[in-house]
C-alpha cells in the first residue's frame, strides 16, 4: 500500500495529511483527522451530507478521491464556519427557523448555503432551491422550506439589513415559552458540526474496539446448506467470524404481540440466519476485525451455499394455492381482524342509489433517513452489556435483547445515540442486537456502521397494502355503507403485528360517520423486507383506499370534493369505525378553513391549464390517534442545589424535538416557582439513568410524557409549598428532610380498550388528531410527470406546545407524503437500494408554497390542552396528490407510486376509451367466505 503525504489548507490552517490516494476519499480523510462535522450518509454523492468547500466550490467529499487533490488545496468544513461562542448568521438562522430536526444533514446544508452566499448575497428563494438541488443536498426531515427560510434570513444579516439579535429566539415578555418557537437545545452542537452521531462515536471509540461487517447472501428465499468462514478468518486484521452457532441464548428475536386470531409464533426471526434466508437483507455472519476496511474485505470472503426457493415478492403471490409456507407450520396469512358495525351491508348495497368500488395498492415505502444504521456495544463500569444505537423504545429494546441473549434485563443498558432520524424504523431492535451479540461473543467493545446499501437491504419498510372496497351513498350524498377487504403485507417477519392489525380496520373511512360497515383486515407474509413502524403507521394504506373512494363518490354524484367531505364529517355523538365516539369533532371547521384556498386554487388551475401542462386540485381528509391503549409513561423530576431542576425521561429523540418538548413541558408546569428554561437540565434516553417513558411512537410522547411531567411537577410543587403559599428553596427542603426528587406517571390503562376480535369494536386511544390536505399539481401530458405546485393543510392537534417542532413534523410529513404519492418504492433490491433509486424527493420535488393552519382545540386529557403531532401530517396527504392528478387529467392511479410512466400509460389508454385499473385482489379465500367463517366460529 503506497501512501502519500500532502499539505492541505483546512479551515485556514495548513495541515499535513497522510493518505492512501487510491482508496481514501476526502470525507474519510477529514473524519480521520477529527473533523467529523463532515457526515457520510449515502457515501455515493447522492445526499450532500458530506459537503465541503474546495477552492471556493461546493463538493461532495465522499466521492472526491484523494488522488485528484492538489497540495495546498483550500478546504472549508462546517468547523471552519462558526463556533458555539461565535455562530455564523447561517448557523443561528438554522437554529431559529427550524432548520435543525435530526441535524445529520445540517452541516452539509450550512456549508452549501455558506458557499452560495459567498457568491450571491441576494438570492431569490428559487435560486436557493436550485442551488441546493444542483449540489444534491438532501434533507428527509424538514420538507426543505425551513432551510430556505433560514438561508434568506442569514442573507439579510450578512447584507446588514438585520442584526444577529433579530434572527435569534427571544423569550416572550411574559416569560411563557409553551407554544412558542423555543429552539432545540441540541441544535447548537448540530449546526457547528460538534454533535457526535453514531459513526462519529464509532471512530472515536477507545483502542481495542473491533469493527464489524455484515454478510448478506444474494438471495431472498433459500435454505442455507453451509457457511464457510475459513478464508475470511485468514484475512488481515480479522479476529473472528461470528455465525449463529456462536450466539448465546436462543438466536431468536422475541417479537411481542397478541391477538386472539393470530397463528404466528413470537420467535420467528433469527439474529443470524443459519437454516433459511427469509428475505433479501437477512444476515448470516458478522466479521470482526481491527478496522472497518479489514472487516469489509473479509466479509466478501465468506462463502454461503444456498438452495434457492420460490420467491414470493407480494402477499397475493404468497397466498396463491401452490405457494409454500415461508415459515414452516404457519400459514402465509396469519392473522385476521373483522369489523362489523351497524346493519349487514349486503342488503344496503343492493338498494343504494350510488355505489363506487375499486382495488387499490399502496407501495413498500422506504424510510430513507440520511444516516444509515450505526451502533456500538461494550461492557460498562458496572458490568452491564451496554448498547449505543438508534432507538425509539430503549426499554423495549433492552428487554428484547436480554431475552434473546439469555441475560437479566438489569444487566443490559441501552443508550440512544444522537440520531440522524428514523421515522419509525428504529422501533425494531434488529440492528442493536447485532452489536450486543458480538460484544458478548468477543468480550470486546464493537462498532458497526452499515453502508447505505446494507442499511436499505436490512431495515424494515412501510408495509404495502392491497384493498378491495366499495362505498354506498344515499340520494343526499350521505355515506350509508362501506365494505372493505384490506390486506397488509408484513414481509418476512411479523414485527408490529398487534399494532398493524388494529390500523387495518380503524382508518378506512376515518374521520367520517359511516353507520354500516363490514370489513376485514388481513396480515400476511412475503419474502420482501419486513414491515416496521413509519410515521402515521398503518393509516396511509387505509386512506389510499378510502380517500380515493370518497373522491370517486363525489364525482359520481356530481358534488364538490370538499363539500362532500364536509357533509359526511362526523358530528358530535356519531361514532367511528370501531363504534365509539370520536374524541373531538372539528373536521367541518378544518374543511371550512381550507375552503378559501381551495376556491382560489380551482380558479387558478382552470385559468392556467394548457393541453400540454394540465393543472388540478385534490383534497384529502383524515387524521390519527394520539397515544396508545393500555400505555404508561414515567418520568422523574429533581430539584437541584442551584435552584434549577433536572428532568429524567426516555422520550427518545429522532429529531422531532424531545429535548425542546421536555423543557417546554417542565417550564410550563413549574411556572409558579419561576424556573427559567436555562435552569432545566436534561438527562434522557439511558436505561441506567432514567425511568421508562415508553416509545417515541404513536404520536404519544408529547401527550404521555407531558402528562407524566405534570404529575411529577405537581408532586414537587406540593412538597416545596409552604403554608403561606410561598415555596421552599433547595436548602430548606434538605434542612427539613423533604425529598427533592419525585417520579411522575401517566397511564391510559382503564381508559382505553383493544379491538374485540369478533367485531373490531374498541376505544383504542386517549385522543384524536385531524388534518385536511389540499394539493395543487401540474401534469405534463406528454411525459406523465407530476409536479406538486403547492400544499395547504388545516389541522387540529390541540394546543401547540412548541411550534418549531410541530411545523417541522408538518413540513416533513407533507414531503414524505409527496414522495409516497409520486416516487418512493422498494421493490427491486438492486435498483431501489440507494436514495435516488428508491425515489427520495429533492428540494425541487417539494413545493416551497406550504401553508399549515392550526385549529387549537384544547384536549381535556392533554397536558396544557395538547394532543400529539407527528403522525397527523403523513396519513392522507398522498391522496390529495393522487386526487389532484385525477382532477387535472381525468385518470385515476390505483396503485402507488404514481410514476410518470403509469400516468402516461393511463392517459394513452384514456384516449382509446379504456380505464386502466387493477383486477380485484384475491387472497386465497374470498371476503365473503372469510366473513362467513368468522361469524360461524367467533374467537
Amino acid at each position: 500500500m503506497a501512501l502519500r503525504k500532502m499539505w492541505l489548507n483546512i479551515n485556514g490552517a495548513e495541515r499535513i495529511i497522510v493518505c492512501n490516494p487510491e482508496v481514501d476519499s476526502l470525507a474519510a480523510v477529514l473524519r480521520r483527522i477529527g473533523l467529523t462535522g463532515t457526515k457520510i450518509g449515502c457515501n455515493c454523492g447522492q445526499c450532500g451530507a458530506c459537503s465541503v468547500i474546495l477552492n471556493g466550490d461546493v463538493v461532495r467529499s465522499c466521492i472526491k478521491k484523494m488522488k485528484t487533490m492538489q497540495d495546498y488545496a483550500k478546504i472549508t468544513t462546517i468547523e471552519g464556519i462558526g463556533t458555539p461562542e461565535n455562530l455564523h448568521p447561517i448557523q443561528m438562522a438554522w437554529i431559529t427557523y427550524g432548520g435543525v430536526q435530526c441535524g445529520f444533514c445540517s452541516p452539509g446544508f450550512i456549508v452549501s448555503a455558506y458557499a452560495l452566499l459567498q457568491k450571491n448575497l441576494s438570492p431569490s428563494r428559487q435560486e436557493v432551491r436550485e442551488w441546493f438541488y444542483k449540489h444534491r443536498n438532501i434533507c428527509r426531515c424538514t420538507g426543505y422550506k425551513p432551510l430556505v427560510d433560514a438561508t434568506m434570513a442569514a442573507a439579510e444579516v450578512m447584507r446588514g439589513e438585520k442584526t444577529m439579535g433579530e434572527i435569534t429566539y427571544r423569550e416572550p415578555e411574559n416569560g411563557r415559552i409553551y407554544g412558542t418557537a423555543y429552539p432545540k437545545p441540541t441544535a447548537l452542537a448540530k449546526v457547528t458540526g460538534l454533535c457526535d452521531f453514531g459513526d462519529d462515536i464509532g471512530i472515536k471509540m477507545p483502542p481495542g474496539t473491533l469493527h464489524l461487517a455484515v454478510v448478506i447472501p444474494d438471495a431472498a428465499h433459500a435454505y442455507i446448506k453451509g457457511i464457510d468462514v475459513a478464508d475470511a478468518e485468514k484475512m488481515p486484521g480479522v479476529v473472528k467470524v461470528i455465525t449463529a452457532k456462536d450466539i448465546p441464548g436462543s438466536n431468536l428475536i422475541p417479537q411481542g404481540f397478541s391477538h386472539a386470531r393470530s397463528k404466528v409464533d413470537r420467535f420467528l426471526r433469527p439474529i443470524l440466519c443459519d437454516k433459511k434466508i427469509f428475505r433479501y437483507g437477512d444476515i448470516v455472519a458478522l466479521v470482526a476485525a481491527r478496522t472497518k476496511e479489514e472487516a469489509r474485505a473479509a466479509a466478501r470472503k465468506v462463502s454461503v451455499e444456498l438452495e434457492k426457493l420460490p420467491v414470493y415478492m407480494t402477499m397475493p403471490e404468497a397466498l396463491s394455492p401452490d405457494a409454500m409456507q415461508i415459515h414452516e407450520g404457519i400459514p402465509n396469512q396469519y392473522v385476521i381482524q373483522p369489523l362489523f358495525k351497524g346493519k349487514d351491508t349486503e342488503d344496503i348495497f343492493k338498494d343504494a342509489p350510488y355505489i363506487v368500488e375499486g382495488s387499490f395498492y399502496s407501495s413498500r415505502e422506504p424510510h430513507l433517513p440520511v444516516e444509515p444504521d450505526t451502533m456500538q456495544a461494550y461492557i460498562d463500569e458496572e458490568d452491564r452489556l451496554t448498547i449505543q444505537c438508534k432507538s425509539q423504545h430503549i426499554y423495549a429494546h433492552r428487554n428484547v435483547l436480554a431475552e434473546a441473549l439469555g441475560l437479566d434485563p438489569e444487566k443490559v443498558r441501552v443508550i440512544e445515540n444522537p440520531t440522524g432520524a428514523s421515522f419509525g424504523s428504529a422501533m425494531t431492535p434488529s440492528s442493536p442486537i447485532l452489536v450486543a451479540a458480538a460484544a458478548l461473543v468477543l468480550k470486546k467493545p464493537v462498532s458497526l456502521t452499515l453502508s447505505y446499501q446494507e442499511h436499505t437491504y436490512f431495515s424494515g419498510k412501510r408495509a404495502p397494502s392491497y384493498t378491495n372496497a366499495r362505498l354506498a351513498c344515499d340520494e343526499n350524498g350521505k355515506m350509508i355503507a362501506l365494505e372493505f377487504d384490506h390486506a397488509v403485507e408484513m414481509g418476512a417477519y411479523p414485527e408490529m403485528t398487534g399494532s398493524m392489525i388494529s390500523k387495518c380496520v380503524r382508518y378506512i373511512g376515518y374521520p367520517y360517520y359511516i353507520p354500516n360497515i363490514k370489513g376485514l383486515g388481513r396480515l400476511g407474509f412475503s419474502n420482501a423486507s419486513y414491515c416496521i413502524a413509519y410515521r402515521a403507521f398503518g393509516s396511509p394504506q387505509a386512506y389510499t383506499a378510502s380517500e380515493a373512494l370518497v373522491s370517486m363518490m363525489a364525482d359520481k354524484i356530481g358534488m364538490d370534493q370538499l363539500e362532500f367531505r364536509r357533509i359526511n364529517a362526523a358530528q358530535p355523538g356519531e361514532t367511528n369505525n370501531t363504534n365509539v365516539p370520536y374524541r373531538c369533532y372539528t373536521m367541518k371547521q378544518l374543511l371550512d378553513m381550507l375552503k378559501p384556498y381551495y376556491i382560489d386554487a380551482k380558479e387558478r388551475c382552470a385559468r392556467l391549464s394548457t393541453p400540454e401542462k394540465k393543472r388540478g386540485v385534490g383534497i384529502a381528509a383524515g387524521g390519527y390517534h394520539a397515544g396508545l391503549s393500555n400505555d404508561t409513561a414515567k418520568v422523574e423530576l429533581e430539584l437541584n442545589e442551584d435552584g434549577g431542576v433536572t428532568i429524567y425521561n426516555s422520550w427518545e429523540d429522532q429529531g422531532q424535538g424531545a429535548d425542546a418538548g421536555s423543557i417546554v413541558h417542565v417550564h410550563e408546569a413549574l411556572r409558579p416557582i419561576g424556573i427559567k428554561p436555562e435552569q432545566i437540565k436534561l438527562v434522557m434516553n439511558d436505561t441506567a439513568q432514567v425511568p421508562p417513558s415508553g416509545p417515541a411512537a404513536g404520536s404519544r410522547s408529547h401527550y404521555m410524557v407531558g402528562n407524566a411531567i405534570l404529575d411529577a411537577s405537581s408532586k414537587l410543587l406540593n412538597a416545596m409549598k409552604k403554608d403561606d403559599g410561598t415555596y421552599r428553596t433547595y436548602e430548606e427542603m434538605v434542612a427539613e428532610e423533604i425529598a427533592t426528587r419525585y417520579q411522575g406517571s401517566f397511564t391510559t390503562v382503564g381508559t382505553t380498550t383493544a379491538h374485540d376480535p369478533n367485531t373490531g369494536h374498541g376505544d383504542l386511544a386517549p385522543e384524536d388528531m385531524f388534518t385536511t390536505y389540499m394539493a395543487e399539481v401540474e401534469v405534463d401530458t406528454k411525459s406523465g410527470k407530476t409536479t406538486v405546485l403547492s400544499m395547504k393543510s388545516a389541522c387540529d392537534i390541540g394546543v401547540i406546545g412548541q411550534i418549531l417542532g410541530v411545523e417541522g413534523q408538518a413540513y416533513g410529513g407533507a414531503s414524505h407524503s409527496i414522495g409516497f404519492a409520486l416516487s418512493e418504492d422498494y421493490n427491486d433490491f438492486k435498483k431501489h437500494a440507494s436514495m435516488v433509486g428508491a425515489g427520495i424527493p429533492s428540494i425541487l420535488d417539494i413545493p416551497d408554497d406550504f401553508d399549515f393552519m392550526f385549529l387549537e382545540t384544547p384536549r381535556k386529557s392533554g397536558p396544557h390542552g395538547s394532543s400529539g403531532s407527528s403522525e397527523c401530517f403523513q396519513n392522507n396527504g398522498h391522496m390529495a396528490v393522487i386526487n389532484a392528478i385525477y382532477d387535472a387529467v381525468g385518470v385515476r392511479i390505483y396503485d402507488l407510486p404514481a410514476k410518470p410512466e403509469k400516468i402516461k400509460a393511463a392517459l394513452e389508454a384514456k384516449e382509446k376509451g379504456i380505464e386502466l385499473k387493477p383486477n380485484k385482489y384475491f387472497f386465497g379465500n374470498s371476503f365473503e367466505e372469510m366473513v362467513a367463517e368468522i361469524k360461524a366460529d367467533p374467537k
